[in-house]
């Protein structure tokens, strides 16, 4: 199976172009819930393929509006490259999604393949995977209380380099939230210059020394804010969960029917594990 059989094509694609700005990219990542978007110059047939800007660019330059310096360079793959070699890209270079361009010209957009086009392949059974989630599921699991400010939460999830968090109450479980939650409620705050109430004072319970050591690289920055309130306003409560047994293909049909990327793995009642959707990728 080719990166064409699977991939978004360029007709169906929302990008931003040159000239623009952060506003445009959270904009669109908040109306389409993905974790970047390419960035293409021009329009018809003028138009050339230009970069990719994401949600951790807009994170790592708080203080940079311009469009053509938070978008970078990422790998790009044609559409008669195969579904498995571009799932290894995506995995070597951390991304989740790749940009194809046309074989005979790589400054023109042909579409874009993500992480979630490979589950929806396996899922369907278009590419076969022989392994079970007991096989692929990773044992470091990334929680946070559920008292626990979205601020702080936001931070949590940037440093542990992971997009998710299960959150915990005194009897365990009670829910899974997102960078795509958290991405969902932040608010673009035009012409502000620092972060009110989102970083903590003194006085503050919540105070974290981390926070203030990160300086202008927390994400609530001048044009972006993001609610103080706790995870558990924010959370998804009803949470999927899959056994070690369960087959691959089964859990990338779950992530495709719930919309989601990680599935805890429960064994005896317990958290145990965690299926991110790029462990269902590796397995190809």
């Amino acid at each position: 199976m080719n990166v064409v059989d699977a991939m978004t094509p360029r007709a169906d694609l929302v990008t931003v172009s040159l000239p623009g700005g952060r506003d445009d990219v959270l904009a669109y990542l908040q109306e389409h819930r993905f974790s970047s978007v390419p960035v293409v110059k021009g329009e018809g047939d003028d138009e050339t393929y230009r970069g990719l800007v994401s949600r951790d660019d807009l994170i790592e330059q708080p203080d940079e509006d311009q469009l053509a310096i938070l978008m970078r360079e990422v790998a790009t793959v044609t559409p008669d490259t195969h579904l498995r070699d571009a799932a290894q890209i995506m995995l070597g270079e951390g991304t989740r999604r790749i940009p194809v361009v046309e074989a005979e010209n790589g400054d023109r957009l042909a579409g874009i393949i993500t992480v979630t086009d490979v589950i929806d392949a396996i899922a369907h059974g278009k590419v076969e995977v022989d392994a079970t989630c007991g096989d692929v599921a990773g044992d470091e699991v990334n929680t946070v209380y559920v008292g626990t400010p979205l601020t702080v939460t936001e931070r949590q999830l940037y440093f542990a380099r992971v997009p998710y968090a299960i959150a915990l109450d005194e009897e365990g479980m009670a829910g899974m939230v997102t960078e795509v939650d958290i991405v969902d409620v932040a608010r673009v705050v035009e012409g502000a210059d620092d972060t009110g109430d989102s970083i903590a004072d003194e006085d503050d319970d919540w105070k974290w020394e981390g926070i203030k050591g990160v300086g202008s690289a927390y994400i609530p920055t001048r044009n972006v804010e993001i609610p103080v309130e706790p995870v558990s306003e924010f959370m998804t409560e009803e949470v999927v969960t899959v056994s070690k047994t369960r087959s691959v293909t089964e859990v990338a049909q779950e992530m495709i029917s719930n919309d989601i990327e990680q599935v805890p793995l429960v064994t005896g009642g317990d958290v145990a594990g965690i299926v991110r959707d790029v462990h269902v990728v590796a397995a190809l």
